[in-house]
This record gives C-alpha cells, sequence and structure tokens, in this order.
C-alpha cells in the first residue's frame, strides 16, 4: 500500500500547486504524511456530509475540489462547522487534500469534464495558460457539438446529463436559435465574459451568473447563456480525476480502491416556479379606464 506521500505527490503531478490562483487555498489540509492509504473518496464540497460519508466507507484519504479554509483561520475547535469536519477526519485518520483552481487550469481539468458530459468537442482553452507552450491548459474550454442544434435542445441535453439539482439550468436566448459552438467553464464564470465573447461562440455554460454581467453580456451580443448550478458543473471533475488516480494505482502496483461521492451538497434544496402575474400594460389599461371622479370604473 502507498504512503500518503506518495499519493500526495501523484496528484500533484495531476494538479501542481503552484498552477493554482494566488488568492486559492489548495494541497493537504489534514493528513499523516506516513499513513497507508488504500480507499480514496472524491467530492466536490468539504463539508460534514462527505466527512461523515469518508468515515463510513472507510477511506483514508477525501480528495475534494473546495478548499475547506479559503481565507484561513484561527480555530479549528469542533464548536464551528469546519472545525468539526476536521475533528471528523483526524479522529478517524482520513486525510484531506484539495485541488480547486490548479485542477480548473489542468490538462484535463475541471471545464474537460463538463464539456465531456455533454458530449462537446474540446478544441482548446478558453483562457489559454500563458505557460503551457502546448497551448492546452487555462480556464474554461472552447467547444463544438458534433452537430449543430438548437438552444433548447442544448438546454435540455445539460437538463439531462449534469447531476439533478434545484436549480436545473437557467437560459438566457431563443430557444430556437442555432448552437453550433459553445464555451464552458465549472463553477463561477461571469468574469470571464470578455473572453467569451472575443472566442465568438454561440452560446455559454458556467454557473454564478449574476444580473449586470449576465445582462450586459446579453446587450452586447446574441449570446446564449446557459447557468448551472455550481456543484453541478464541478461535480464530473471528480469522476474525471478518480480515473485518472486509478490509472496511476494501477500503473503503480497500489490497488487503490477509489470512490466518487454521490451526495449531493448544492446549498439550494427546492425551487419554485414564478405564477404568471398580470403585466404592468394590463394593470395600467384597467388603471386607465377609472376616472378621479368614479374610482370603480363604473360609466357614468
Amino acid at each position: 500500500m502507498p504512503r500518503l506521500s506518495e499519493v500526495i505527490a501523484a496528484l500533484e503531478k495531476l494538479w501542481p500547486p503552484e498552477r493554482a490562483e494566488s488568492w486559492d487555498a489548495v494541497g493537504t489540509v489534514a493528513g499523516d504524511p506516513d499513513a497507508e492509504v488504500t480507499r480514496v473518496l472524491f467530492a466536490v464540497d468539504p463539508v460534514q456530509e462527505t466527512a461523515d460519508e469518508a468515515v463510513k466507507l472507510g477511506a483514508d484519504l477525501l480528495v475534494t475540489h473546495h478548499p475547506l479554509y479559503l481565507r484561513g483561520t484561527t480555530t479549528v475547535a469542533a464548536s464551528t462547522f469546519k472545525g468539526r469536519v476536521v475533528h471528523t477526519l483526524i479522529k478517524n485518520d482520513v486525510a484531506l487534500h484539495v485541488a480547486h483552481t490548479n485542477a480548473d487550469r489542468a490538462d484535463p481539468g475541471v471545464s474537460d469534464a463538463l464539456a465531456g458530459a455533454l458530449d462537446l468537442r474540446v478544441t482548446g482553452p478558453l483562457v489559454p495558460d500563458p505557460t503551457d507552450p502546448a497551448g492546452r491548459r487555462g480556464l474554461g474550454r472552447i467547444c463544438e457539438l458534433e452537430h449543430p442544434v438548437t438552444l433548447r435542445e442544448l438546454v435540455g441535453r445539460a437538463a439531462d446529463r449534469l447531476p439533478a439539482t434545484a436549480q436545473g439550468i437557467r437560459v438566457s436566448g431563443d430557444l430556437d436559435a442555432t448552437i453550433r459552438t459553445v464555451a464552458v467553464s465549472g463553477g463561477s464564470g461571469d468574469s470571464l465574459f470578455a473572453d467569451v465573447r472575443a472566442a465568438g461562440v454561440d452560446a455559454f455554460l458556467t454557473a454564478d451568473l449574476r444580473h449586470h454581467p449576465a445582462s450586459e453580456a446579453r446587450e452586447q451580443s446574441p449570446l446564449a447563456l446557459l447557468d448551472a448550478a455550481h456543484w453541478a458543473t464541478e461535480q464530473p471533475w471528480c469522476e474525471l480525476a478518480a480515473a485518472q488516480l486509478d490509472e496511476i494505482s494501477d500503473r503503480s502496483g497500489w490497488g487503490l480502491r477509489v470512490h466518487v461521492s454521490k451526495t449531493v451538497t448544492d446549498p439550494w434544496t427546492a425551487h419554485a416556479a414564478s405564477n404568471p402575474h398580470p403585466s404592468p400594460t394590463t394593470t395600467l389599461a384597467a388603471s386607465a379606464s377609472r376616472t378621479p371622479s368614479d374610482p370603480t370604473g363604473a360609466p357614468n
């Protein structure tokens, strides 16, 4: 069986920590480098549910996409929810390792997994990594469809292929428009609108789109927008990452048992569609039929 330090070294070849954004917090959060590893669990979020799942599974290592402590802390007391996660992991000899923006930039990375889930052919990164002479690494991906589809069909594909969430897929654009090229970015992507416009694609699939960036993007071009749940756009990476570690394990003769969490840790739990209301035009028309002397609108 490999030691934790050997497994971490292999993971850091896949996702070198130096390729993470400067504000990010990646790497090993907890764990004894000399401990043996037999079972690994991949998940998006290092929350109590996934920590408990790792313990129940008998995992020695939990690998998550999101950091546990992104902005630092002064305490790991179990009276805090993050501290309770740390206590759960350490008491049960489960290590925690994080691959976040270094996995976003990787080749293959988070957006490759998202594209693969929708059967999109990747043609290159949306924002190329200038340190990659091959031009394959970077944020987001530019993709092509095997054959053109309508926006309606693309939305249906995303709803069918991505993990189910309360949000589903929000859409902006003409549902009958023809889509040939798509930019994708797992996680929050509205900081990439300038790059998406420069790529000249027909649609952009990402998560966490805010009102003003989305509104401005729609005003500047006919770009169609597909806004999925953050967790749903990144969960496919767990499958990709698990397969990568499985391959390393087989090649190294480690015999690791590698699993992917099926726990839905998207924070939203329900969705209510808006009910139709009278339009402002209808309301104004009704008001206009009334005179000051007769607020009921009855004939004089």
